[in-house]
């Protein structure tokens, strides 16, 4: 079986690598873009991203459990590869002709459509979800990793100014075609003969709608917000702002969520094999592991964002900042949903009340959208969208509530609410008394604020960072 913590290190290097990278050039494609041209890339991709989904399904997330269920069987392995594989590139072609008539050939937008369709392209070819099925991830950890920096490079080479912003998007689609297509090369090494006739395809198209019914309602709250604010605003600035602000938070909940990625075909391994407490095990480390981040994330975002904003976008982008206050409660509410939707339900084959909890949460940030878009634009996207994800966790709480400890759950967070409250507190006072502005001011903030985090948790003798204190230098002592 795979080791956790080694599948752990290479996700959280590639999430760490996705947080610098876009440090890079999202300041440089802000000046140079513009928020217009920024708020038009995020409007299309988001059009694409649609029939992306109805293409793909629920192929990713089912294909990797399915994977994670036969990891020791190479032969089972093999054909439930090739039958869907076989059924995604069915119903991709059917997406990618709906969308070269729908979008590609009209509109003021249809060249970067056009450009799009290399990116439905590239789905076809993702087959990111077998390796990580397999617990494999170095693999799509290197191969993300030289086309993200390939990909910034050239950004760099081709993209000076606000015309370049064709370039721009094509960049965006190659690098993530070139990423997909390389991961096919590894898999000679993974796959063994079959025979054809074995193949069944049909069996696996009930299961992948019945993960795609949740996608939908995913989706609905993570993209249909951008295209309801290009829709319903004419300038497209709001969308670019929002876009912004949704990037500097899902930055930090890459981070939030790395561990997520690595422990669903995990639990999905330990689940086939009727383990059960090893499974509540697994999720209340999740769990701890999300509120020692999340809180502080959550903290430090509110604290640094008025400074960091015209630093980091430059002129135009003061919006900005009010947005990603708003937004930062997800990373704390995502970060459950994660573990409770994504790691247990869907692990244990809890599709109904996984679909659920995000349909409801989907229902509700489209009508809070409609009502608050018009009257107060991507605020009242970043509101509904914090209360769709709040919604969506309650509901999921309330489905789980027999299968592990409600009130242990909370009296994990004890500590880390403490601890941040504190860091706050201090912080906030720090920054009024010494009254920097800029890189100063920020870099002051986190660094104090880290040492009275950590420093409130060793007072308080949180059990978790004393595990992960001993497991490290456990590691070092074997290592010697």
């Amino acid at each position: 079986m795979k080791s956790i913590s080694k599948n752990y290190i290479y996700n959280l290097f590639y999430q760490i690598l996705t947080l610098i990278l876009p440090l890079i050039t999202t300041p440089y494609l802000s000046r140079v873009l513009g928020a217009e041209n920024i708020g038009i890339y995020s409007y299309t991709a988001s059009i694409a991203t649609y029939f992306a989904l109805f293409g793909t399904l629920g192929i990713y997330m089912y294909g990797q459990r399915e994977v994670a269920y036969v990891q020791n069987d190479k032969y089972k392995g093999t054909l439930i590869f090739w039958e869907i594989v076989i059924l995604r590139f069915i119903t991709m072609a059917i997406s990618i002709i709906s969308f070269i008539f729908t979008f590609a050939y009209q509109g003021n937008y249809s060249i970067y459509y056009r450009i799009l369709i290399i990116e439905l392209l590239s789905q076809c070819l993702d087959i990111s979800w077998y390796f990580q099925g397999l617990e494999e991830f170095k693999k799509t950890v290197v191969r993300n990793s030289i086309v993200k920096l390939i990909s910034i490079i050239c950004i760099f080479i081709f993209v000076k100014t606000p015309d370049d912003l064709i370039k721009y998007v094509f960049i965006m689609c190659l690098s993530n075609f070139i990423g997909n297509f390389s991961l096919w090369l590894y898999l000679p090494k993974y796959l063994t003969k079959i025979k054809f006739k074995e193949l069944n395809v049909k069996k696996h198209v009930k299961p992948t709608i019945q993960f795609f019914i949740p996608q939908i309602s995913i989706q609905i709250y993570t993209v249909l917000d951008r295209t309801m604010i290009g829709e319903i605003i004419e300038d497209k600035s709001e969308v670019g702002f929002y876009e912004q602000a949704q990037k500097v938070v899902k930055l930090l909940l890459t981070i939030v969520t790395s561990l997520g990625t690595v422990m669903v075909p995990r639990m999905a391994n330990v689940f086939a094999q009727g383990d059960t407490e090893q499974l509540k095990k697994y999720m209340y480390n999740s769990f701890k592991f999300v509120f020692t981040l999340a809180f502080p994330m959550i903290a430090g975002l509110v604290l640094v964002s008025n400074e960091f904003v015209p630093l980091f976008f430059g002129e135009g982008f003061d919006k900005v900042a009010l947005l990603i206050n708003v937004i930062s409660p997800i990373l704390l509410f995502i970060g459950m949903s994660n573990i409770i939707g994504v790691q247990y339900l869907l692990s244990t084959k809890k599709q109904r009340e996984f679909t659920i909890s995000v349909t409801v949460g989907a229902i509700c940030n489209f009508i809070f959208n409609f009502i608050a878009i018009p009257k107060i634009g991507a605020l009242g996207a970043s509101i509904a969208t914090v209360f769709a994800e709040f919604v969506v966790v309650a509901i999921q709480l309330y489905f789980i509530r027999k299968s592990i400890e409600i009130k242990k759950l909370f009296s994990l967070l004890r500590n880390n609410l403490i601890a941040t409250v504190l860091m706050f507190i201090i912080t906030y006072i720090t920054s009024l008394i010494i009254h920097q502005n800029g890189i100063i001011s920020i870099i002051i903030s986190v660094i104090e604020g880290c040492i009275i985090y950590g420093v409130t948790l060793i007072l308080l003798k949180d059990e978790f960072l004393f595990t992960i204190k001993d497991k490290i230098f456990k590691s070092r002592r074997v290592n010697v």
